[in-house]
């Protein structure tokens, strides 16, 4: 591929510069990584939230909410290069850009595959509107990487489907509108078969959000118990008992989400090897240069993914490719953060390391969300290099 802009893309990324001029703030220089909030149902989080809504209100009426969407749900219908080229540009610029992440990368993708008309008319255009936040109750205490082995319930009576069970790891679920749900709707059948996808409604009764004191101090995951909790059938994406292959749809999304990269960083961190007086440290600027050599292969690991699907190849088990290594970049900036911030990095409320130790803490949270690491390097290992698989005591 070729790695500079063609000219229309040289043309859509000025295009892009200049509107996130018009309607946004430069992102300030120096600091550190952006932060998740600090405490659930805070006066804070409730301003992120609201703010979260607006720029993406903004993005919407701009034209520029799901630029790969179809034009006919509201989207741009625009290529992945361009959405790449969006999101770098954004990353430049001072907006909230995370809480729609699974509402408008799992969510709508696994609609438009697998939704009915009435759901493509219900949910599309108002997640892209901001209208919408989705949270993802998939996980539970004993289903994490073994998904399949889920035991969350949900029996028909009639028109709905009464659930029960417990989920765990769920983002943003307390303050989230709507959620995806996994549920087993025929126990008879093996593992994958038996499991049905539903939409459900975050308000309705039965359901109970308890946010996860993290190390960092947040709570944005949490545990979800559902009792008695009635979902109508018109609310299942797919078939009854169908539910595994919209569950791929939204995972593999999932993972190519996550796989995404930037520069932002790197220059964060050569400012804060420059506060420290450690910038000509031999040490400190080898890890600096692995760094930045990283940042350049998940680029190219990623536009290779994203080069194959704009020409039509569906992205499968790439996607572990990507989100593995996400994880083990995020764990470089954690790591050389401290390497760089030495003695200081032990201070949680230095102004000029804070947000540093806090990147160091939070990159356990990538290893699991989205996919541990080690079933991803599992999923490498099978399916992309062909491997014996690992013996399984459901097999």
């Amino acid at each position: 591929m070729d790695f500079e802009d063609s000219p229309d893309d040289a043309a859509f990324r000025t295009e892009v510069r200049d509107w996130l001029r018009a309607h946004a703030a430069p992102r300030p220089s120096g600091g550190g990584p952006r932060q998740l909030l600090t405490d659930a149902y805070s006066a804070e989080e409730a301003a992120h939230v609201a703010a979260s809504r607006r720029w993406q209100r903004t993005r919407y009426d701009g034209g520029w909410a799901g630029i790969t969407w179809p034009k006919e749900h509201g989207g741009r219908g625009g290529t992945l290069t361009q959405e790449r080229i969006f999101d770098e540009e954004e990353a430049a610029f001072d907006v909230p850009t995370t809480i729609f992440s699974q509402a408008i990368g799992m969510v709508g993708p696994t609609l438009i595959r697998y939704g009915t008309d009435a759901q493509k008319t219900r949910f599309l255009e108002p997640i892209l509107r901001g209208d919408l936040v989705f949270c993802q109750l998939f996980s539970e205490p004993e289903a994490g990487s073994d998904l399949a082995s889920l035991t969350t319930r949900a029996v028909r009576d009639g028109d709905e489907f009464v659930v029960n069970g417990q989920k765990v790891w769920t983002s943003n679920a307390h303050y989230s509108d709507w959620g995806m749900l996994l549920a087993r709707t025929d126990p008879g059948e093996p593992r994958h078969a038996g499991i049905t996808y539903f939409l459900v409604d975050m308000n309705t009764p039965g359901i109970e959000a308890r946010p996860l004191r993290q190390i960092t101090g947040t709570a944005h995951f949490n545990e979800v118990f559902l009792t008695d909790v009635r979902v109508p059938a018109a609310n299942i994406v797919g078939t009854l008992h169908g539910g595994w292959g919209p569950t791929m749809t939204t995972l593999t999304n999932e993972r190519s989400a996550i796989a995404g990269a930037g520069k932002a960083e790197l220059a964060q961190l050569l400012e804060l090897a420059r506060r420290c007086g450690r910038a000509d440290d031999p040490a400190v600027r080898q890890r600096l240069a692995r760094l930045h050599t990283n940042i350049e292969l998940m680029k190219l690991t990623v536009w290779r993914g994203q080069t194959a699907q704009d020409h039509g190849r569906p992205l499968g088990p790439e996607s572990s490719i990507g989100k593995l290594a996400m994880s083990r970049h995020v764990s470089m900036i954690g790591d050389t953060s401290m390497a760089i911030a030495s003695a200081a990095g032990m201070v949680a409320d230095d102004p000029d390391t804070s947000a540093w130790v806090w990147a160091f803490l939070d990159q356990w949270a990538l290893k699991i969300g989205g996919g541990t690491d080690e079933m991803q390097r599992n999923t490498i290992a099978e399916r992309v290099l062909g491997l014996p698989k690992e013996p399984r005591i459901t097999r």
